[in-house]
Formats: structure tokens, C-alpha cells, sequence
């Protein structure tokens, strides 16, 4: 055979053999085979685990945080509930693709520009931490931002399979770490409320703890809401997948997985700090070397999820330039020269938003109400009623569904409005108090 000799499967090769009508799905693929540079090469085994790689990531040990401002039961309910909430407006949004095989991102670059620039500050505070600040924080961001703009360069999500697995061991190492540490410790360093033993021995609540008030009981629930919705990077996903079909295979593994390893984490943290937990868990730790350990693998999932983050947010703006011309699949110095540069442009602006936004807190509570209440909640209430508009109240069955999306969407109506006040609150508090300016020098280390 050629080098240069195109390989098509046998089912693929039957169908144009035959002449026969095929899926749309199908057609795209085959009207790809030509092509220099493939995308749709993703099995749903490896869809659930990149997108498992995806969700293992540092706001995991922020849940302990949020579970003790709202307590075990509200904590858990909250979190469970969630989940459930999620894998059906994800199920929407499939059914939604299917019918309209066309759509291959969701339009919104700034969501994506936002979860780049939390990688960027995540990065500084990791290598502050393990240097013990040894250079300007700006200049660690800027590490961060190269690094991440070197990992983006490949065109497909193919690559990433591998790493993702590789973030989502390390990660899962961080965890472990944490949670081992948490529990031989003789006590936690410090919580948000002061250092201990300022707030007593280390306690948990079965109810909620106290009256927390509406700012961070919210700010608790929208990083819970953060760590679940993850809709945003599907569609291309889907894009991307040999059978679109597949996609609620690895929907309903990715789920059950996540179940598991959110309620665990979130479970042991809380229960080894109670009301000294801080997001991430590992500042709650009082020995450097125990926080420089754990806080050490956080940087490869850290790296691998940026570069999912900016691998999607390259490929909308790419298309968006280049369009169906053959420079957009083929390994063209027009194709390569646009994909550099959307590449470094998304990362510089990643940068600039790392040293704009104070607090890993922050990055994910502004995140959670102004774009997971559309991608997680209200985009798929209206997709709910595009694809049943003429049978919306046809009988109980229906009718139950559809006020179930009427809450869905009134949900993510509440994130969008008293969630963002609360998270744009949080911010200006943080400015008035330890956070002077932004671009600072000073160190963003736990």
C-alpha cells in the first residue's frame, strides 16, 4: 500500500460502494476520509476518558469547603442531586446533536476563556507553592500560559486520550494524598473563619452549620454546580466521536464515576476538617511537605484539562476563520500559521483573566453563574422544548418532563442572576481586603 493511499474502513467503503442513503453522521465521516488531518476518531471508551479527565480536576478538593458551609445531608443531597440533573440535561443535549449533526461546539468562547484563565492561576499557585515563592507570581502565570499554549498545538483531541489518563491518575494521586494527609494529621492548619484552634476542635454538622448566609451558602452550592457541569466541551466531543450513537454509553459511565469519586472526597475532607476546610482541601493541611506532595500532581491535570479547554476554543474560532477550505484540514502553512496564533491569543487572554480574578473561589463561583447556569441548565430546557414543541403536554408522561425543564430552566435563571451577584460580591470583598490589585507580584501560595 501507499503512503499516501487512503484507509477506509469496511463498513464505510460497503456504503460507497453501494450507493446507498447512510445516516448524516456517517456522511461526515466518509466526506473526511480524504482529508489530511481527521477528527471524528474518538470511541466512546475514549470520549468517557477524556471527559473523566476532564472532571478530575483540583476543584474536586474544594467540595469539602462547600459541604461545611452546607453540612452532611445538604451537602450530599445538593451533590447527588446535581449529578442526576446533569446526565439528563447531558442525555438533551445528545438527542439535540443527533438531530442537528451540523453543531460541533457550543457558541460561547468567553466560558472557555474563563476555564483557561483558572488553569493559569491554578499553575502560579502551584509553583509558588512548591518554591515557596520563589519568583514574581505574574512570571509563574506566564509559565503557565507558555506551557499550556505548547500542549494546545495538535489540531485533534485525539492526542489527548492518552494524557488524559495519565491527569487523571495524577489527580487522583493529589486526592488521595489529601485526604491520607487530612487524616493522620493531629489537626487542620487553618479555615476560612481563622486559624486553628481559633473556631474549637474540629467539628461536622449533620444540618447546616449555623446560618451561613445567602453569599456563601450560594457561592458553596455554585462550586458544587462547577465541578458537575461540564456540557460546555460535549458537542465537540460528540463531533468527534466514529459513533455519535455511542455517546450515552460513555454518559452514564462517566456519571456513575463521577458519583463515586465527588461524594468520597468530598465525604473524607469534611469529615477530617470540618469547619477548617478550605478550597482546595490541601491548604487545610499544616505540614509544607504533606501540602508541596499533594499540591505536586495537581500540575498535570492542571496542564492536560487547559489544554482540552483550549483545544475546543481553538477549533471555534478556526473554523469560524477558515471555514470548509482545505486549509482547515490539511497540514497547510495558511492552516498551521491561523492555528498557532488562535492558540497563543486564547492562552494570552487565559493569562490576562489569572491575574485578574483573586481566588480559586472566585474563578469558580463567577464561572458557575454566569456560564454553567446556560451550558449546565438553561440551554437544554429550551433544546428540551425544540425537540418536543408539538408534544410538550401529549400526555402524563410528557407533562411531568416538561415542568421538570420549566425548573431546570428557572434553576439556571436563579445561577445567572442571585449566583453571579454572589460570586461578583465575593470578588470586590477579596479586593477590599488582602487583594490589592491585580498582576501583583505577591504570592498566591497555600
Amino acid at each position: 500500500m501507499h503512503a499516501d493511499q487512503t484507509v477506509i474502513d469496511p463498513e464505510t467503503k460497503q456504503a460507497q460502494h453501494d450507493k446507498v442513503d447512510v445516516d448524516a453522521f456517517t456522511a461526515l465521516a466518509i466526506e473526511e476520509q480524504d482529508h489530511d488531518i481527521k477528527y471524528r476518531t474518538l470511541s466512546w471508551q475514549k470520549a468517557t476518558l477524556l471527559l473523566f479527565g476532564e472532571y478530575v480536576c483540583l476543584a474536586i478538593l474544594a467540595l469539602a469547603w462547600s459541604w461545611s458551609v452546607l453540612g452532611w445531608v445538604c451537602g450530599f443531597f445538593i451533590t447527588f442531586g446535581l449529578g442526576i440533573v446533569t446526565w439528563y440535561t447531558s442525555y438533551i443535549l445528545w438527542q439535540f446533536c443527533m438531530k442537528h449533526p451540523e453543531a460541533r461546539d457550543i457558541c460561547d468562547i468567553a466560558a472557555i476563556l474563563f476555564a483557561i484563565g483558572f488553569h493559569v492561576f491554578t499553575g502560579a499557585k502551584i509553583f509558588n507553592t512548591l518554591s515557596d515563592s520563589s519568583i514574581c507570581t505574574v512570571g509563574f502565570q506566564a509559565v503557565t500560559a507558555i506551557i499550556g499554549v505548547i500542549v494546545s498545538l495538535p489540531r485533534t483531541l485525539n492526542h489527548v486520550s492518552i494524557m488524559s489518563v495519565v491527569s487523571a491518575i495524577a489527580m487522583g494521586i493529589a486526592i488521595i494524598l489529601s485526604m491520607v494527609y487530612a487524616g493522620i494529621e493531629d489537626h487542620p492548619f487553618y479555615g476560612y473563619g481563622g486559624n486553628y484552634p481559633e473556631l474549637g476542635e474540629v467539628k461536622t454538622s449533620i444540618g447546616l452549620p449555623g446560618a451561613p448566609g445567602f453569599v456563601a451558602g450560594t457561592n458553596a452550592v455554585l462550586n458544587i454546580t462547577f465541578l458537575w457541569i461540564g456540557q460546555i466541551l460535549y458537542p465537540s466531543f460528540i463531533a468527534e466521536m466514529k459513533r455519535p450513537q455511542d455517546f450515552p454509553k460513555a454518559l452514564a459511565s462517566l456519571t456513575g464515576l463521577q458519583l463515586i469519586l465527588f461524594s468520597v472526597t468530598a465525604a473524607v475532607g469534611y469529615y477530617y476538617n470540618g469547619q477548617y476546610a478550605t478550597a482546595p482541601i490541601i491548604g487545610s493541611l499544616s505540614e509544607p511537605w504533606a501540602k508541596k506532595s499533594a499540591f505536586a500532581f495537581v500540575l498535570i491535570p492542571t496542564v492536560v484539562i487547559g489544554t482540552i479547554y483550549g483545544n475546543i476554543a481553538a477549533k471555534y474560532i478556526f473554523k469560524r476563520i477558515l471555514g470548509n477550505s482545505r486549509h482547515a484540514h490539511s497540514h497547510s502553512v495558511v492552516g498551521w500559521g491561523t492555528w498557532i496564533a488562535i492558540d497563543i491569543f486564547i492562552w494570552t487572554v487565559g493569562f490576562i483573566l489569572g491575574n485578574i480574578i483573586p481566588s480559586m473561589g472566585d474563578f469558580l463561583g463567577i464561572m458557575s453563574a454566569a456560564f454553567d447556569s446556560f451550558f449546565g441548565f438553561i440551554f437544554w430546557a429550551v433544546a428540551y422544548w425544540h425537540l418536543n414543541k408539538n408534544r410538550l403536554w401529549a400526555d402524563w408522561k410528557m407533562t411531568t418532563m416538561s415542568i421538570i425543564n420549566i425548573i431546570i430552566f428557572f434553576l439556571g435563571l436563579f445561577m445567572l442572576g442571585p449566583g453571579l451577584y454572589t460570586s461578583v460580591d465575593a470578588i470586590v470583598t477579596d479586593y477590599a481586603g488582602s487583594v490589592k490589585k491585580p498582576f501583583s507580584c505577591a504570592s498566591n501560595a497555600l
